[in-house]
């Protein structure tokens, strides 16, 4: 085996390309050192115009790398060791540099950030906190600002022009939710000048172990207050139910298509009390009009759907099986309940989410760096396409890490940890225990107040302190109690007098059930050839040793006379213990990559929608777009009204309804003028016909007005079927697991139906888009107007997924006003008994 790991160690063949390419960096040590200050900034310049000239940065690297390394010796007084040139080489190829805790991972980044920021193109530099972000952009964009290249910062809170002008800077440090979230905003903006995003092109991660893998499956959702309202769905349905069929609205079986007519259109007005049904403001109110006329009259109960504890279920109209946890979009759920008189349920606010996966992978270039990833190397390379290089120590590590002790129960573990602790206090030796709970980080505190010994505790709740109780945990005498997320990227320092009483002591409470959170763990000590020693204590009634098989050791304990304060110290049950990790660990990567296989459907979406939104925010004029989209509705209608060869039995009376409810005027067309024609040519009849009715309304409002309106009617369009779907998919997800006991491949079907919903979602945006831009009244003061008002959640404090409630809008209506039905009742006599 040995003779093979030669051979393949791809690590080790890294390691010497890398050390060839550190050492032409250290020959060039001598001339950057004889260059004056202005010189030396000025290779920025000489850099950037060698890239514009064709060369890439791969050429320039050698040399990029030189002018760091000596501006970082004048500027900050550090002086890159060779390893970190190695892993700055690592990075700048897209990779994972693995750097032991202490190696000096923050320097190393300024090596390939610069590089990368000759190209003009940004370069993101992305951590875990804001504390960290914050700190490495003072720091580190001294440097930067030396070598005549510009740092943003991108925090919470900042407005648009601040943002802007982080994003606008060669490097740019922020966290990782927030450049998500900044993704996700600048594709839900009304004008294009608003974006504060320039293209992804190369992101550095720090603890990208933590981002990409931990995170992972955390979605980054922007929830949002919908302008939709409970009272309206009720108010649409009672004015429907007062309505005639072929008087007041039309209904035609084939295409289930409802049109209000010219006298429903009138009725809806006075009702309402409004003039225009068709006005831009009252977009709202004819959609819930329209899908309370869908709902009473083309959805039956007991066929399409029946109510069951309460709630609507859709019947499969294909199996005739009920479709639990699926939805209507678009407002008909909600129309349907209203109809039976049940709890109308909350619409979705989620205006637009991404995972990280997704986000992350966006970059042109990807690299990141952190103590712990060679556990998780398979899925960097399947997920990200990112191999991970771990990069030699700079001084060989002497921390001892010693094997674990085995006790039979928890109480007996805990009392051994406290022993421990109290004993290495006495000596003035820190220790840093580590712990998988916030319970367990309290129960270590209390056995250690027993004792009198003064110690910090660093857990969720008072992770304010953090930077603080890190730094002093290296002091002589200091116990520091914290729970996995203490102190990733920041560095424990040991004070006076400790290396010559063994350094930081490590003890782990538990072991997780990742084996990378426990290196990590370890490696807070023996940074830089310092002392240390590393200890995990078990028990066999640990949530990993129970889940994997410990009854068998447990009785051998009993059996040997074991008690509990006798530990056991065996390879065999680390062993076990380790290959409990990598099954566990194998569980939550197939999770994961499960999860990308379904993300990936929105995803495709996601793109698609994104791309034709900017083009429609870059674009002069829509109006092509628009008649394409009129045009494509006009077939599948009148498509759908004459099947058959026989023109005799074609539908010509359901097409003049559907025309003059939705395109044209009432009168404009007559079915004389359709009788005896082919299909082709009524379809072009009628387009000469919607032209020269939009020749009309441009010649009426102004080409420039008009223009304006085809944008505010095409984003409002997008922006609101698209927010549905989101929902519908996410519905779709829920329940469609339960396939997989009908034998049937959950995944396809989520695939195959997704694409169907996202099919029928364009549809429906484009018979909206053909709808409000043939028949709206336009004002002259337009405005494009946001969908709904959105808000990041943000993942980690809010739970896996959270969306806010809705902000109720209702048309307030006085009791004893007469009811908005005409019907010249009082309200309370009226449809206020119903509402």
């Amino acid at each position: 085996m040995g003779i093979l790991n030669k051979i393949f160690d791809q690590n080790k063949r890294d390691i010497k390309r890398l050390t060839r390419l550190a050492e032409q960096v250290e020959a060039l040590a001598g001339d950057m050192e004889k260059l004056t200050d202005e010189e030396l900034r000025g290779k920025t310049a000489e850099f950037q115009n060698r890239y514009q000239q064709g060369e890439t940065t791969d050429d320039l690297l050698v040399e990029a790398f030189a002018v760091v390394r000596e501006a970082a010796r004048r500027v900050l007084g550090l002086y890159p060791y060779k390893v970190q040139l190695m892993g700055g080489v690592a990075l700048h190829e897209g990779n994972i540099s693995e750097m032991k805790t202490g190696e000096g991972k923050t320097l190393t980044a300024t090596l390939p950030v610069y590089l990368n920021a000759i190209t003009g193109k940004g370069v993101h530099v992305v951590t875990v906190n804001e504390y960290l972000a914050s700190r490495d952009a003072n720091e580190m964009g001294q440097l930067y600002e030396f070598l005549g290249l510009t740092v943003g910062l991108n925090l919470t809170g900042m407005d648009k022009d601040e943002k802007q002008a982080a994003y606008a800077a060669d490097i740019t440090y922020g966290t990782n939710n927030e450049f998500g979230f900044d993704y996700l905003r600048d594709n839900m903006v009304l004008y294009s000048h608003q974006k504060v995003q320039r293209p992804l092109h190369y992101a550095v991660i720090d603890e990208v172990d933590s981002i990409l893998i931990d995170e992972a499956r955390t979605p980054l959702i922007i929830s949002g207050t919908a302008q939709k309202s409970a009272a309206l769905y009720i108010q649409a349905n009672a004015f429907v139910r007062t309505l005639k069929k072929e008087e007041d609205y039309t209904y035609d079986e084939k295409t289930k298509g409802v049109q209000l007519t010219e006298d429903g259109i009138t009725k809806a007005e006075k009702a309402f009390g409004i003039e225009n049904l068709f006005d831009i403001a009252h977009v709202t109110l004819n959609h819930h009009i329209n899908q309370a006329l869908k709902a009473n009259t083309s959805m039956h109960l007991d066929v399409d759907y029946v109510v069951q504890d309460g709630e609507i279920v859709i019947v499969d109209q294909f199996t005739g099986r009920l479709m639990k946890g699926r939805r209507y979009s678009e407002g008909l759920h909600q129309a349907i309940e209203a109809k039976e008189g049940l709890e109308i349920q909350n619409e979705s606010m989620t205006l637009a989410t991404i995972t990280f996966q997704n986000y992350f992978r966006m970059y042109e270039k990807l690299a990141g760096m952190t103590g712990t990833a060679k556990t998780e190397e398979e899925e960097f390379r399947n997920i990200y396409n990112m191999n991970v290089i771990v990069i030699p120590t700079n001084r060989p590590i002497v921390r001892d890490d010693r094997a674990d002790l085995i006790y039979a129960t928890m109480e007996g573990k805990f009392r051994a940890v406290a022993e421990d602790i109290a004993e290495r206090h006495g000596k003035g030796q820190p220790v840093l225990v580590g712990t998988v709970a916030i319970e367990t980080s309290e129960l270590i505190s209390r056995y250690l107040t027993k004792k009198g010994i003064r110690h910090n505790v660093l857990n969720a709740k008072n992770h304010g302190r953090e930077a603080e109780i890190i730094a002093e945990a290296g002091q002589q005498g200091a116990v520091t109690i914290a729970t996995n997320m203490a102190g990733r990227g920041t560095d424990i320092k040991l004070g006076e007098g400790v290396k010559e009483v063994g350094g930081l002591a490590v003890i782990g409470t538990e072991r997780h059930e990742s084996r990378r959170i426990d290196n990590q763990l370890r490696g807070r000590s023996g940074r830089q050839g310092d002392p240390g020693v590393t200890q995990f204590y078990l028990s066999m009634e640990d949530e990993l040793m129970r889940r994997f098989g410990s009854d068998n050791m447990k009785n051998m304990m009993a059996r040997l006379g074991m008690d509990d304060t006798q530990p056991i110290q065996s390879k065999m049950v680390s062993k076990a213990v380790e290959s409990a990790q990598k099954r566990v660990e194998g569980n939550n990567f197939d999770a994961r990559k499960q999860l990308l296989q379904y993300d990936d459907v929105l995803r495709q979406q996601r793109e698609i929608i994104y791309k034709q939104r900017d083009e429609v925010l870059e674009a002069e004029n829509l109006r092509d777009i628009v008649e394409r989209m009129i045009q494509s509705v006009l077939e599948r209608n009148v498509s759908a009204l004459t099947e058959g060869e026989d023109n005799e039995t074609w539908k010509l009376d359901a097409i003049i309804d559907f025309v003059n409810g939705n395109l044209l005027n009432e009168g404009d067309l007559q079915v004389e003028e359709l009788r005896g024609k082919e299909r082709d040519m009524i379809i072009d009849l009628i387009m000469d016909k919607v032209k020269e009715r939009y020749n009309e309304k441009e010649e009426q409002l102004g080409p420039e007005q008009m223009r304006e309106f085809e944008k505010v009617i095409v984003l409002r369009s997008v922006d609101s079927k698209w927010m549905d779907h989101i929902d519908q998919m996410d519905h779709l997800r829920q329940g469609i697991h339960l396939r997989a006991y009908g034998q049937i491949d959950p995944l396809r079907e989520y695939q195959q139906e997704g694409f169907l919903m996202f099919e029928s979602m364009i549809e429906s945006i484009e018979a909206d888009v053909a709808r409000y831009i043939m028949k709206a009244e336009i004002r002259n003061n337009l405005q494009r107007e946001e969908v709904a008002k959105g808000q990041a959640v943000n993942p980690k404090e809010d739970g896996e997924k959270v969306k806010k409630k809705p902000v109720v809008k209702q048309i307030e209506i006085g009791r004893n006003d007469p009811c908005y039905c005409g019907s010249g009742k009082k309200f309370k006599n009226c449809h206020g008994k119903m509402a």
